[in-house]
């Protein structure tokens, strides 16, 4: 039981950090055009985050639940992945690089499962289909981003520019919070299905769990454990991480009112898209591809490629780096502890 509740614990310390580490997605557009301060930013989106919570679609958390095995998941396994994230999410702060929370609890998950049994001990379908859109759910933004600038930019082109930047600084609070809900749908599943995971495994091996914590192998997600995650997710985000939102919201592009708006309204677009899908997906990804496309509608060269450029190699890093992390605490907890 205290392994349990030390996974549940640890999952929604990694859903603040989640939160408080991914907070530049849902406010770096709308803080650098200023149409909100930062604290009425993150109080914004921390509340947008939540409401998250009232759609019934645990699908991204379905995924999560069965990307490493179920004859191969026990809590060591789960709590070992969970560190290995959360150490890489407090690195990439600290270095004030957007890398993906999604991408370091799926590195950390899989290379703790990797030292436990092998290539077999992971979900290959899942796995596959993860990795795919690593690079899909950036250009998806991008290409979106583009798309709907454009036609912004052909619709707006007779009207005072005074006019468009009233416009859209209003229209900005919208589309923040879309995409701050389509955040917290998919950020916030993503340790839901950690600690489904954890659920079913503990409920298979003992025969006294409190009802509360027992779940069957089929058995849904008890609603506490949702309103835990998106009350950690939502609250992480109202810590807000600066470093980031810097990188994200003035070292890319510059951004005005109606470039911002494209970007969170193709990155909110995007994150219902998978949501319904049940994929889990980089936000930062997403948002970080979504601004450079925002760029882009001006010129090539108004995106400054070398700051993406560093981004990118944290991307690349990330999975690696946080899958050594995981297996490395999976390793010494098993010398300690058996689950």
């Amino acid at each position: 039981m205290t392994l349990l509740i030390a996974l549940i614990v640890l999952a929604l310390v990694f859903d603040f950090i989640n939160g408080f580490h991914d907070s530049a997605n849902s406010i770096a557009t709308v803080v650098s055009t200023r149409v909100l301060t930062p604290l009425q930013a993150v109080i914004w989106a921390a509340f947008f985050n939540f409401v998250a919570y009232l759609i019934p679609n645990h699908g991204v958390a379905n995924t999560v639940k069965g990307m490493v095995n179920a004859d191969v998941i026990s809590l060591s396994l789960l709590i070992g992945g969970l560190i290995g994230a959360t150490i890489w999410n407090l690195l990439t702060w600290w270095w004030g690089l957007p890398s993906s929370s999604s991408h370091a609890l799926l590195g950390g998950l899989t290379g703790a499962a990797f030292i436990k049994a092998g290539a077999a001990g992971i979900n290959a379908a899942k796995l596959k289909t993860v990795l795919a859109f690593i690079p899909l759910a950036p250009v998806m933004g991008m290409v979106a981003t583009y798309i709907i600038a454009v036609l912004i930019i052909n619709i707006c082109k007779n009207l005072p520019v005074f006019k468009v930047d009233k416009y859209f600084r209003r229209l900005q609070l919208v589309s923040s919070a879309l995409f701050s809900i389509g955040h917290g749908g998919n950020d916030a599943q993503k340790t839901m299905g950690v600690i489904w995971a954890g659920l079913i495994c503990y409920s298979a091996k003992h025969s006294d769990v409190p009802s509360w914590l027992y779940v069957a192998g089929s058995g849904g997600l008890p609603k506490w454990a949702a309103l835990g995650c998106f009350t950690a997710m939502g609250l992480g985000t109202l810590v807000g991480g600066w470093r980031i939102v810097k990188t994200m919201g003035q070292r890319i592009t510059a951004l005005k009112p109606f470039e911002g708006f494209c970007a969170e309204t193709a990155g909110a677009l995007t994150l219902f898209l998978v949501n319904t899908l049940g994929i889990p997906v980089s936000t930062t990804h997403t948002i970080t591809g979504s601004i450079m496309g925002a760029g882009m509608t001006k010129r090539l060269s108004a995106v400054r490629w070398g700051v993406a450029g560093n981004i990118v190699w944290a991307w690349i890093l990330t999975i690696p780096a946080s899958a050594a992390m995981g297996a490395a605490a999976y390793y010494i907890l098993e010398h300690f502890t058996k689950a």
